[in-house]
C-alpha cells in the first residue's frame, strides 16, 4: 500500500510540475517589455511612444525630428562591386547581427562598414521572432550609414510584410499582443502611413536588379511574366503596382484579377516554383533570357544553408534564420558567388 501511495504521489508531483512549466513558459512578464520607440506624425509635430519596462512613455518631438518622406526605391543598379544578400530575418536580431559582423557588413558598435557594397534583404524582417522592430530600426540606420560610404542597404518587401500591412496578423510574435494592448492600437496601425516606419515601408521596392541579378522574396514564374508583361523595362512598374496595393482593401484587389496575379502563388512575393515545381533547365534558362539575367537570387524557401539551384543559376538564401539557431548570407564579389556561414567563413555550395 506505502509503494501505491508513494508512486501516485510521485506520479502527481510529476504531473503538477511538467503543469506548472508549461504554463510559466506561457506566461509573459510585461514588466520586462521594451519596445519601441515609435515615431507618429501628426499635423505639427511628431509623437514618440515607447514601452521601458511594460510602462508606455510618450514625449512630443518637433517636425523635422525624424524624415518624415522617403523616395521611392529605384529598381535598378549598374556596376555593383560586392553584395550581400540574405532573408527571412524574421525578428531575429541577435543571430542576424552575429551574421552582419562575421561577414564584416557592420562593425562591432552596430555601424556600417560594408564601404561602398550593396547589403540585400530580401523579404520577411517581420512576423515571428521577438524582435522585429529592432530589426527594422537597424536597417534604417544602417540604410542611411551607407548611403554616405556610397553603399546601399535594400529592404525588400516580402509576403510578411504585405501580411502585416494588410492587417493579418497570424503571425505575430505574443510579445506584439502585449505592445498593441499597451499602444491601444492595432499592431498594423504601428506601421501605417502616418509612422515613419510605415512611410519609410511603404517607399520599399519588391525586386529589383542589380548588375545582371534580380532580388526578389518568392521568385519570378513563366506565369507572372506573361500575365503583367514583366521585364527589366516594366519593373520600376512593378514595384510601383505592389507599393500602391500596401493601402487597398482585399476587396479592393479582389475587385478584378489584380490579386490573383500578384498575391497568388505564382506572384513575386508567393512563389516557391523554383524548389517544389520539378522545372526543367529549359524553364529557367527561358525566364533568365525574358528578364535579361544570369541569375534570381530569392528567399522565402526555407533550407539549413544557402543553396545553388540550377547550375548555380538560382540562389536561395532563406537559411532558416528564423528558428533563432543559425544563418548564413550569399556573398557577390568579383562574379564569384560565395555561401558565407554564421561565422563568416567561406564554404562550398551543396550539390
Amino acid at each position: 500500500m506505502f509503494k501505491k501511495i508513494t508512486f501516485l504521489f510521485l506520479t502527481l508531483f510529476t504531473v503538477t510540475t511538467v503543469f506548472s512549466q508549461v504554463i510559466q513558459k506561457k506566461a509573459y512578464d510585461i514588466t520586462t517589455l521594451n519596445d519601441g520607440p515609435f515615431i507618429f506624425i501628426e499635423q505639427n509635430k511628431l509623437v514618440q511612444k515607447e514601452i521601458i519596462n511594460g510602462e508606455l512613455t510618450i514625449k512630443n518631438l518637433p517636425l523635422n525630428a525624424f524624415k518624415t518622406t522617403f523616395n521611392a526605391e529605384e529598381s535598378t543598379y549598374k556596376n555593383v562591386e560586392k553584395i550581400a544578400a540574405l532573408s527571412d530575418i524574421h525578428g531575429q536580431y541577435g543571430l542576424a547581427v552575429t551574421l552582419l559582423k562575421n561577414n564584416k557588413i557592420i562593425d562591432k558598435n552596430l555601424n556600417w562598414r560594408f564601404g561602398k557594397g550593396h547589403l540585400v534583404i530580401a523579404g520577411d524582417i517581420f512576423d515571428r521572432g521577438p524582435k522585429v522592430h529592432e530589426t527594422l530600426l537597424l536597417v534604417y540606420k544602417l540604410e542611411q550609414q551607407a548611403k554616405k560610404e556610397g553603399g546601399k542597404v535594400h529592404f525588400l518587401l516580402g509576403n510578411h510584410e504585405y501580411m502585416v500591412l494588410h492587417n493579418d496578423l497570424r503571425y505575430i510574435h505574443r510579445k506584439y499582443r502585449h505592445t498593441t494592448r499597451l499602444l491601444r492600437m492595432n499592431y498594423s496601425d504601428i506601421y501605417g502611413k502616418n509612422t515613419v516606419l510605415g512611410r519609410w515601408l511603404r517607399s520599399k521596392a519588391t525586386i529589383i536588379k542589380i548588375n545582371k541579378d534580380y532580388f526578389v522574396h518568392g521568385g519570378v514564374s513563366k506565369e507572372f511574366i506573361t500575365k503583367t508583361g514583366f521585364s527589366s523595362e516594366t519593373m520600376h512598374t512593378i514595384n510601383a503596382t505592389m507599393r500602391n496595393a500596401i493601402d487597398l482593401t482585399k476587396e479592393e484587389m479582389k475587385a478584378t484579377d489584380f490579386y490573383k496575379t500578384y498575391f497568388s502563388g505564382k506572384g513575386l512575393i508567393w512563389y516557391r516554383g523554383y524548389f517544389y515545381d520539378n522545372l526543367e533547365d529549359t524553364e529557367i534558362n527561358d525566364i533568365l533570357h525574358t528578364l535579361d539575367s544570369k541569375h534570381i537570387i530569392v528567399g522565402h524557401c526555407s533550407n539549413k544553408e544557402v543553396v545553388q539551384l540550377f547550375n548555380h543559376k538560382i540562389f536561395g538564401v532563406d537559411s532558416s534564420l528564423k528558428n533563432g539557431e543559425y544563418g548564413e548570407l550569399l556573398l557577390i564579389k568579383k562574379n564569384k558567388y560565395q555561401r558565407k556561414t554564421l561565422k563568416g567563413k567561406k564554404k562550398k555550395f551543396s550539390k
